[in-house]
């Protein structure tokens, strides 16, 4: 859970209107899939009983929200995006976990690792094509009195499936990246772009598409969720090796016991020199010990990978917040965009 103090107050307010919609949603799942859904989303514990998690951060439908209201529409406009953008993010979320053999999230087990693969695959299936119904139909999926015109609804289901199609190309290269000896930064950054810009773009879009905003405003608004998106991976690649376990919910130096190929490794290895070349004769390894882990991530910092990693994702803050200076954008939730997008760098979990 996000401690309250640090996350902007826009949180708080999406998981109010999206949240019961997200519930809403999920409860039209079979009966089969849908305790495994509510255990991932955090809803209920390995046995059903209610506990009381949120299910992370909240940053997609809390853009949502944001991109209708920063086109002068109400909030509520924008909770189909926000629900179908989350569900497309959980879907992403088990398979990874899956392609990772990651068998722990938010400190307990991931969904592969409590109810087997087979599960883990099926139920992320029914939550990718939820989202697509939600879009196309939202008054009857979630049982809302305002909702987007017909043709602003199937201009935001075809962003949802184009963003979607980008995040599988961009999973399917860090996938490859794993076997290959090094991966050049402009590689490792058109992978992000693809694994998690692509879908922060539709989020800080889709709000927007609704609403039935002009194009270059929805572009404008894809931007900023764009490079947020890269921002927001050049932070997650920062924790995936130096994260607080005890803040992010996952072991410690994740990342490179599963050999990936993140911003931070990728800047390192680029650097050449004695310190590079050490690092890549450790990911040559196929099972790294712990201290063999521990030195790579010295080796990376060493060589300048943290550094580099750092001064990319304030960069990419900058190119963010330069896409908000549109005098279309309505100044409160533009305020509200900046604070998020300042929290996705700032966080540390």
């Amino acid at each position: 859970m996000i401690p309250t103090e640090k996350a902007p107050a826009v949180f708080g307010r999406a998981r109010d209107l999206v949240g019961p919609a997200m519930r809403t949603a999920v409860g039209r799942l079979s009966a089969e899939m849908r305790p495994v859904a509510e255990y991932h989303f955090g809803w209920t514990d390995a046995d059903g009983r209610p506990v009381g998690g949120n299910g992370g951060k909240g940053v997609r439908p809390a853009l949502a929200i944001l991109s209708a209201e920063a086109v002068g529409a109400d909030a509520v406009i924008g909770v189909p995006g926000g629900v179908a953008v989350e569900l497309v993010h959980n879907f992403s979320l088990i398979h990874d976990d899956v392609i990772d053999g990651d068998a722990e999230r938010r400190h307990r087990p991931t969904v592969w690792a409590r109810y087997g693969i087979g599960q883990a695959v099926i139920v992320g299936d029914a939550l990718l094509a939820l989202a697509q119904q939600i879009l196309l139909d939202p008054a009857r999926v979630l049982e809302l009195d305002r909702v987007a015109e017909c043709d602003a609804a199937r201009r935001a289901a075809s962003r949802i499936a184009d963003s979607t199609a980008s995040m599988i190309a961009g999973q399917a290269l860090d996938m490859a990246f794993e076997t290959l000896p090094t991966v050049d930064v402009a590689g490792c950054l058109a992978m992000e772009g693809g694994k998690t810009g692509a879908l922060l773009g539709c989020a800080a879009a889709i709000g927007a598409e609704l609403a039935g905003a002009p194009a270059e405003v929805v572009a404008s608004l894809d931007r900023f969720g764009f490079e947020l998106g890269l921002a927001f991976q050049a932070a997650d690649d920062l924790l995936g090796i130096w994260g607080d376990p005890a803040r992010t919910g996952k072991p410690a130096w994740s990342d490179l016991r599963s050999h990936k190929k993140t911003l931070p490794v990728a800047a390192a290895l680029a650097t050449g020199g004695a310190d590079a070349a050490e690092l890549a004769e450790l990911l040559a390894v196929p099972c790294l010990s712990d201290g063999q882990v521990a030195r790579a991530a010295e080796l990376v910092e060493q060589a300048g990978g943290r550094e580099i990693s750092t001064a990319e994702a304030r960069r990419r803050l900058d190119a963010a917040l330069a896409a908000l200076d549109s005098p279309h954008l309505a100044a409160g939730p533009r305020a509200e965009l900046t604070e998020v997008a300042r929290f996705v760098i700032e966080r540390e979990f």
